[in-house]
């Protein structure tokens, strides 16, 4: 369980043991998000995060927080700012079709890319995002696509074992255990860091 009432007293919150929207909405405004984005992103964790374990333990947070927030730029970005031209015609990612890689480009803090994973991501959730794939973009939907992620891939288990070096791989590359670093580890590390600083007592 997490002790809420150090973080929400550094987060300016009514310190009520409660880590509900209000407390989730005031952490992601603090590592970045605008307003509107924070509360809608708040809202939405006030309820994946418990579905998902995330809130079971205070390194599922911390590293939950720290890897989603260097991936979309502190909650600024929820689609990559890239065309996604790079995905094109990237069998492994299931683009198969002429403007796919644009298409089903990254969105999301985790940010969901390709063809194949939009589909399977949306016959889990009941939600047709391989025909929509623009609705990942949504703040509160993408949150929910980043959780079933971190869920699928295991990645609670590697936060409960302070494992940031295999979560950031396992993000980025596909693979815990990849030899090629993850795209701006160092970055990921100090994100995880000084989300640390502020959740734990």
């Amino acid at each position: 369980m997490i002790d809420a009432i150090p973080m929400q007293r550094r987060l300016g919150v009514a310190p009520d043991n409660i880590v509900g929207p209000g407390t989730l909405t005031a952490l992601f405004a603090r590592f970045g998000a605008k307003v509107e984005v924070a509360q809608e992103l708040g809202l939405a964790a006030a309820v994946h995060f418990r579905t998902y374990g995330i809130l079971d333990a205070p390194r599922r947070l911390i590293h939950f927080m720290g890897q989603c927030g260097h991936e979309s730029g502190s909650f600024r970005y929820m689609e990559e700012n890239a065309s996604g031209a790079d995905y094109e015609g990237r069998m492994s990612l299931g683009n198969t079709q002429p403007g796919d890689g644009k298409r089903y480009k990254g969105r999301g803090p985790i940010q969901l890319t390709g063809r194949s994973n939009y589909r399977a991501d949306g016959a889990t959730l009941g939600i047709d995002l391989e025909r929509h794939p623009e609705i990942v973009a949504m703040p509160s939907l993408g949150l929910l696509t980043s959780c079933l992620y971190w869920s699928r891939t295991g990645l609670n288990a590697l936060a409960d074992g302070d494992d940031g070096v295999a979560i950031g791989r396992s993000i980025n590359r596909g693979n815990p255990r990849a030899t090629k670093p993850a795209n701006g580890e160092a970055k990921r590390i100090a994100f995880t860091a000084r989300v640390r600083a502020l959740v734990l007592p």
